[in-house]
């Protein structure tokens, strides 16, 4: 059966929508339920509930069962990844001068006040409803698209296929590029990780925790495929900062496919 397509921009990249079997219906309903979240979740606009948890740091605050997931979400990546996904890098991110959507363009980089960042579990605390954010600030783009793809196929049911910004989930049987390769997909999450895009002069936006600094490590782009769209993503962040010598044992026992570059 052929599939129907929805495009749109939301979480600062492109996001694509595909359905089959009757679902089409709920393709407008998932757009509008990204683009309420990217409203929630964005740190670019002080008025959205992360910034606004951000801002009151020291302080537990309420949080919408939505945020609180994914701040558990954002745990459990840090755990996964041996803390090479960390949400707590808002203050490397402005060092960097990445203030502000990279369509407006950067802000000047201060290098000197990168830090390496400290344990996520040390900045980010949770109770039922509730979180507060200890120290620095947090980020959730590291995590955030592979939780929302997972989440948004629930959302929709049948077959369809999540796509946000490359990073996604796939319900039934459906073929993705995936690097240079085109894979078949059923039940299973893919996401890319690269420092080839959002770049500005020697800058990029993948940060490495144990710097605080944009990552140089030898893989410029990696692909994995998972069980699900935020283990892919967590896993192609982490496989990209640990480098060629030690991402594939990493991944043997984590992933289904990978390739890098």
């Amino acid at each position: 059966m052929p599939a129907e397509r929805l495009s749109f921009p939301a979480l600062g990249s492109s996001c694509h929508l595909f359905v089959r079997r009757g679902a089409a219906g709920r393709m407008l309903e998932g757009r509008a339920w990204v683009e309420a979240m990217h409203r929630r979740l964005t740190r670019f606009d002080p008025s959205s509930e992360l910034s606004r948890l951000n801002a009151d740091r020291g302080i537990w605050v309420e949080v919408s069962a939505e945020l609180e997931a994914l701040l558990h979400a954002c745990l459990r990546a840090y755990e996964l990844s041996g803390g090479l996904v960390n949400a707590a890098v808002l203050e490397s991110m402005l060092a960097i001068g990445y203030t502000r959507p990279l369509a407006a363009g950067p802000t000047a980089a201060v290098l000197e006040a990168a830090r390496p960042l400290p344990p996520l579990p040390e900045v980010l605390e949770l109770r039922p409803g509730r979180a507060r954010v200890s120290g620095g600030g947090i980020d959730l783009g590291g995590v955030a698209k592979g939780w929302l793809a997972d989440r948004l196929c629930e959302r929709i049911g049948g077959e369809c296929l999540v796509n946000l910004g490359g990073d996604l989930f796939a319900r039934g049987r459906w073929p993705v590029g995936l690097g240079r390769k085109t894979v078949l997909l059923e039940d299973m999450g893919a996401a890319t990780s690269s420092t080839r895009a959002r770049r500005w002069g020697d800058q990029h936006h993948l940060v490495d925790p144990r710097t605080g600094l944009p990552s140089d490590g030898d893989i410029s782009e990696m692909s994995v495929v998972a069980r699900n769209g935020f283990e892919a993503e967590v896993a192609a962040k982490t496989a990209l900062l640990l480098g060629r010598e030690r991402a594939p044992a990493w991944l043997a026992a984590s992933c289904l496919a990978w390739s890098f570059s």
